[in-house]
């Protein structure tokens, strides 16, 4: 199987069931989708103070509309099947654009490219979730960090090579860029961060995420989700290989931190090491099996 073919098929977590003919009528136009996708979900800092200090103008709706007990639905509502069900539930239209406030889903960055990939797969175009970091959403006193995020990749038959687009970021930029088509640079992949900061070449405080972690362990935890990722495997925010679990990944000797070196190394070009990296991940427990949660 070559990866393009790959990457068409579902993962557990963006089959859509049987919302699958549903999507394939959706609209052809990426941006189109992307739009109709970001209308239908709130992020949860959307609900964080008067009206959400990233919604000043309202381009998410007007928040006071949220029923005042809904909170973040991310455990919830873990994959596209359930997700597209719960819009069903709450607006029969299902995946509409228009769709009232107080009906959008409270969701984060992964859910949003979990969906994104489900239609994008539905309509057979190869598709993928990645998982890194990026520097152009304002942290507020937190500065310029480059904090935890999720996009997509789909590959352009037109132009034969993979474009990352940002949905879930889209409307909240605080660069001017293409979020439809980013640019090299944009977005920090993990494999070149980790390789950036055991070369001494970066500074591993500049990496943050939304546990309010800094550092090397979170390049690490990006890593490992897109590893998985890139294995159409795209696991929860609370589920890590043993070895990057917190105090576990304090303890990694220079041989293990070595081990991963190499994983970075064949991630940094994931096509040319496509049979590499499923080599790994058919062979190598470690990296694979999970901890988090039940598990």
């Amino acid at each position: 199987m070559t990866n393009l073919e790959f990457y068409k098929q579902y993962s557990l977590f963006t089959y859509p069931g049987l919302y699958e003919a549903e999507l394939r009528k959706l609209p052809d136009d990426v941006r189109e989708i992307g739009l109709t996708v970001r209308q239908s979900l709130i992020h949860r800092t959307m609900l964080e103070g008067p009206d959400g200090r990233q919604n000043p103008d309202r381009r998410f709706g007007d928040m006071s509309l949220v029923p005042w007990w809904r909170q973040a639905e991310d455990d919830l509502l873990q994959t596209a099947a359930a997700m597209l069900a719960e819009l069903h539930r709450r607006d029969d239209r299902g995946l509409v654009a228009d769709r009232a406030v107080p009906d959008k889903l409270v969701l984060t960055c992964r859910y949003v490219a979990i969906l994104m990939a489900s239609i994008l797969k539905a309509k057979g175009i190869p598709a993928r979730v990645r998982a890194g970091n990026v520097p152009y959403f304002d942290m507020g006193t937190l500065g310029p960090v480059s904090t935890d995020h999720w996009v997509n990749q789909y590959w352009s038959e037109a132009e034969k090579r993979w474009v990352t687009i940002d949905v879930d970021g889209s409307l909240s930029l605080n660069e001017d860029f293409d979020p439809y088509d980013m640019p090299a640079g944009k977005f920090d992949f993990p494999a070149d961060a980790w390789l950036g900061i055991r070369s001494g070449k970066l500074d591993p405080d500049h990496f943050y995420n939304a546990g309010g972690f800094r550092g090397l362990v979170v390049i690490a935890w990006g890593l490992f989700y897109d590893f998985h990722s890139l294995m159409n495997s795209e696991i929860i925010y609370f589920h890590h290989p043993q070895l990057a679990m917190l105090d576990n990944f304090k303890q990694l000797d220079e041989s293990q931190l070595a081990d991963i070196d190499m994983l970075a190394e064949l991630m940094t070009d994931p096509d040319k090491n496509f049979d590499a990296l499923r080599d790994i991940w058919e062979n190598k427990p470690e990296y694979r099996l999970l901890k988090g949660s039940l598990l």
